[in-house]
C-alpha cells in the first residue's frame, strides 16, 4: 500500500466516489460497477491524489446499509481501481469487516465518520498500520440535523477529536497516521460549520493533519441559495480557503476545479 499522510507537503485533492443510491449529491450515478470505475479514473486522470470510495450514505436521514450490501459495492471497485493504478484508496466505512476486507482488497486508508468506535476498529487499523481519518459526529445519521446544540462547538469538536485521537493511540495506532475531521454537516447547524471552517488553524494546532470536507454541501446552499447541483462555486470557494488555512486533505466532488484551485493557492504561498 505504501501511503502515508507524514509525506504530505501541499493540500492534497481527494476525489469523492459514492458507490451508492441515495448519496446527497451524487446518488445513483456510481452504482454500477462500471460507472464507478470510470468515475475513479477520470478522476485520478484530472489530479485527484486519493480516491475516498464510500458504500454506504451518511446524508442526514440516510438509511443502514448492511455489512454484505457495503462489501458487494465497494470491493469489487476497490479491486479494480487497484489493478489500473497505484493512486492511493481511501474507505469511507464504519464497519469494522468492511474495513478489514477493504484493506485486503487494496484500499490505502480507512475514513471513518464515526471516528473508530465500532467494536474492533482500532485493532484493524493498527493491524494494518494504514493511515485513518476521524470524523466528529453528533448524533447518528439518521437524526443528526435534527436540533444540533453545543456549548462551545469548537472546543467540543476539539475534545473529541482529541480522545478518540487517544484511543487510537492507546489501541497501536501510529499518531503520525492520524487524520482530524471536524465533520461539516455532521450535527451542525449552518453557524456552527461556518464557525469550524474559520477555527481551521485551531484543528490544525491539534498536530494532526485535517481533513475538510465541504464540497456541494448544505451550508454552501444556505447562503447561496443554490441548490446542490449549482454549488460549484462555492464549494472550490470552501476548498481554496481551507486550503489557504492550511488543511491537509480537500474532499471534493469536482476535482478537475478543485485542483486548480489548489495550485493558485499553492503558488500564492510558495511566492510570497
Amino acid at each position: 500500500m505504501g501511503f502515508s499522510l507524514t509525506t504530505i507537503t501541499s493540500p492534497q485533492v481527494m476525489g469523492i466516489l459514492n458507490v451508492t443510491p441515495d448519496s446527497f449529491s451524487d446518488g445513483g450515478v456510481n452504482l454500477t460497477y462500471d460507472n464507478a470505475v470510470e468515475s475513479a479514473l477520470r478522476m485520478i486522470e484530472q489530479g485527484a491524489h486519493i480516491i475516498d470510495i464510500g458504500g454506504e450514505s451518511t446524508r442526514p436521514g440516510a438509511q443502514a446499509v448492511s455489512e454484505s450490501e457495503e462489501l458487494d459495492r465497494v470491493i469489487p471497485v476497490i479491486e479494480a481501481i487497484r489493478a489500473r493504478s497505484d493512486v492511493p484508496i481511501s474507505l469511507d466505512t464504519s464497519k469494522t469487516q468492511v474495513m478489514r476486507e477493504g484493506l485486503v482488497a487494496g484500499a490505502s486508508m480507512i475514513n471513518d465518520v464515526n471516528a473508530l468506535r465500532a467494536d474492533g476498529a482500532i485493532a484493524v487499523v493498527a493491524e494494518y498500520q494504514v493511515p485513518v481519518c476521524l470524523m466528529h459526529m453528533q448524533g447518528q445519521p439518521r437524526t443528526m440535523q435534527q436540533n444540533p446544540t453545543y456549548v462551545d462547538v469548537v472546543a467540543d469538536v476539539k475534545a473529541f477529536l482529541q480522545e478518540r485521537l487517544q484511543a487510537c493511540v492507546n489501541g497501536g495506532i501510529n499518531s503520525a497516521e492520524v487524520a482530524l475531521d471536524p465533520g461539516f454537516g455532521f450535527g451542525k447547524s449552518v453557524a456552527h460549520n461556518y464557525t469550524l471552517l474559520n477555527a481551521t488553524p485551531e484543528l490544525l494546532a491539534l498536530g494532526q493533519p485535517v481533513l475538510i470536507g465541504i464540497s456541494r454541501k448544505s451550508m454552501l446552499g444556505a447562503v447561496t441559495d443554490k441548490p446542490v447541483e449549482q454549488r460549484l462555486a462555492s464549494s472550490v470557494a470552501a476548498a481554496t480557503i481551507a486550503a489557504n488555512f492550511g488543511a491537509h486533505l480537500i474532499r471534493v466532488h469536482d476535482v478537475d476545479e478543485t485542483v486548480d484551485a489548489l495550485k493558485v493557492v499553492a503558488a500564492t504561498k510558495n511566492y510570497q
